[in-house]
């Protein structure tokens, strides 16, 4: 005998939403069946329906308006009646409902990938695997973090899984995916809806296009799921730090080994002057070309990424920077696209178009519209901005500290974060460092302003959060932000404001002190390289001055937990 639940939505028709809930207990009785029913009216539920009589039941039965995306119903077989249906026949209802066979979801997989692949990416997975677990479904997760991917999926686990779930704050190859449903968000909903997002998931995915079978000679996606400019420009960034990272910090020891001149032809043959040439003359130069190469990856994949690292290389020497590259990615990206939907070709020619066709037109067509339209107007602005903040002085080296500090700790690596955070990379190829040292300090301190807060407040924060202060303390040392989110998701009207601050109070003070960095991550742990960054001990001064500030205003506005 199945066991059977219903939700009945009456709205403001309560008296006809119990006479058909009664109808169907009724016929459930003549048949010796069970069925569990709540009833949703504009007063309140009746009779809602527990974690157990869900748990225990087989087959759900929505009728009228109900919410099919209701967390609490994942999985489950359903079937819909209306009130109308049910007082005209109940019996037949309830036979449609003893024939729906077990629900049919029950496996899915999940990729979780955020722009720097650090905390989002795996937070993301920690979320949907525990909602999962809670929910009764069979679930994988392959992180695509900073060091590539984890627990990857096999071909066999893609091909049992009922539905895909891309949880990533940056593009995701879905090549693999063709012929599964497949749904797509950000990190942020995973984190902190993941019972929701599995829920929608199972309701709203779509189709991917079917899997080439020219044994990778079309790489092309073949039904591309849409994402925003703002996380393509995300998957570029996403690429873009390791260049970054790995020539900041050997230019820092450049100058540590061979002084603030270890790149003068002088001390050529020198390994201060061979440091120099690979971090400033390699990496550096590397890094424009592949913001544009990945950002054009992201919109029209394989074949976009020659086009949008050829444009950015045709940035960089026009002078237009990271701003330019940023162009030259969209352009081609776009572009690529737009010829790949454009041209038709015979089938037998197909195959042409991503490793000739496309990847010369594109290549044209950006290189073109570089040179002779946007590239000038492009590095002029990057010109006047590069001029603009390395004259900054006093009040409006403050007023950008202030800005660039509150952004950093407003979303704590959601869009805003990542705005400041890549606007002050893309400077370091401008040789303009104070805008980075200033998001790096602002970025660390809500953190270590919560670790704090939890010692020095210990009854305005639950048990748990005192618990994880450590770990808290230490992801700020490291310049990961995303340590505060537990905190502020339980108290955002609290917790964010005061980060704010503190974070404002950072960055000013490290923005009026001039302190530059070189480096785009690694936090406290890279500061005592030396020329990683200059005005240690007023840069270390702002650090503590934010944390304090964010500490101080945490005990004040946290109200005392309720035990």
């Amino acid at each position: 005998m199945k066991k059977m639940i219903a939700s009945v939505t009456a709205g403001d028709v309560t008296v006809a939403g119990v006479l058909a809930a009664e109808a169907l207990r009724k016929a459930a009785q003549a048949s010796a069946q069970t069925i569990e029913i709540e009833i949703r009216t504009n007063e309140g539920i009746l009779n809602p329906l527990g974690r157990q009589q869900i748990g225990d039941a087989q087959t759900l039965l929505l009728v009228g308006e109900c919410d099919a995306h209701d967390p609490r119903f994942a999985g489950m077989a359903q079937i819909r009646a209306s009130i109308a249906e049910i007082l005209a026949d109940a019996p037949a209802v309830l036979a449609r409902m003893s024939q729906t066979d077990k629900p049919t979801v029950q496996r899915i997989v999940a990729i979780t990938s955020c722009p720097t692949g650090i905390a989002h990416t795996f937070m993301a997975a920690e979320g949907l695997q525990q909602a999962a677990l809670a929910m009764g479904i069979a679930m994988r997760v392959e992180t695509q973090g900073s060091v590539g991917a984890a627990d990857t999926l096999t071909a066999a686990e893609i091909a049992a899984a009922d539905i895909v779930i891309i949880a990533a704050d940056k593009q995701v190859d879905l090549t693999r995916f063709g012929g599964k449903r497949v749904f797509q968000s950000g990190t942020k909903p995973a984190i902190n809806e993941a019972n929701s997002l599995i829920a929608r998931a199972l309701a709203d995915a779509q189709l991917q296009g079917a899997a080439s079978q020219s044994g990778g000679s079309q790489p092309m996606r073949a039904a591309p799921l849409k994402a925003g400019p703002y996380k393509h420009l995300m998957s570029g960034v996403s690429f873009m730090i390791p260049f970054v990272t790995a020539g900041g910090l050997l230019i820092a020891l450049a100058f540590a080994l061979g002084g603030i001149y270890a790149y003068d032809p002088s001390h050529a043959g020198t390994l201060a002057y061979s440091l120099f040439q690979i971090g400033a003359k390699s990496a550096f130069v590397l890094f424009v070309p592949v913001l544009g190469g990945y950002i054009a990856y992201s919109i029209a994949d394989r074949p976009g990424l020659a086009p949008g690292m050829i444009g950015g290389l045709v940035a960089s020497n026009l002078g237009a920077g990271f701003l330019g590259a940023i162009v030259a990615g969209f352009i081609a990206g776009y572009g690529t696209a737009w010829l790949n939907r454009s041209i038709k070709l015979p089938r037998s020619l197909e195959g042409l178009k991503p490793v000739l066709i496309l990847p010369l037109l594109g290549t044209l067509l950006t290189g073109l519209l570089m040179i002779y339209v946007v590239g000038t107007p492009v590095a002029e602005a990057l010109a006047f901005l590069t001029d603009f903040l390395k004259g900054m002085q006093g009040s409006s080296a403050i007023v950008l500290g202030l800005l660039l500090g509150a952004m950093m700790a407003f979303d704590m690596g959601g869009p805003v974060n990542k705005a400041a955070y890549a606007f002050s990379v893309g400077l370091l190829s401008s040789h303009v460092y104070t805008p980075m040292a200033a998001v790096m300090a602002a970025g660390m301190t809500p953190p270590l302003a919560l670790a704090i807060a939890t010692r020095l407040f210990p009854a305005r924060f639950t048990e748990a959060e005192r618990e994880s202060a450590g770990a808290t303390g230490m992801l700020g040392l490291a310049f990961i932000t995303e340590g505060a989110i537990p905190f502020a998701a339980r108290d955002p009207f609290r917790v964010i404001p005061a980060n704010m601050a503190g974070s404002a109070v950072a960055g000013a003070i490290s923005m009026l002190a001039g302190a530059q960095l070189r480096v785009p991550h690694g936090g406290i742990f890279v500061l005592p390289i030396p020329g990683a960054v200059t005005h240690l001990g007023y840069y270390v001064a702002a650090l503590a001055a934010g944390t304090i500030v964010s500490a101080g205003l945490l005990g004040v506005v946290k109200k005392s937990v309720e035990i």
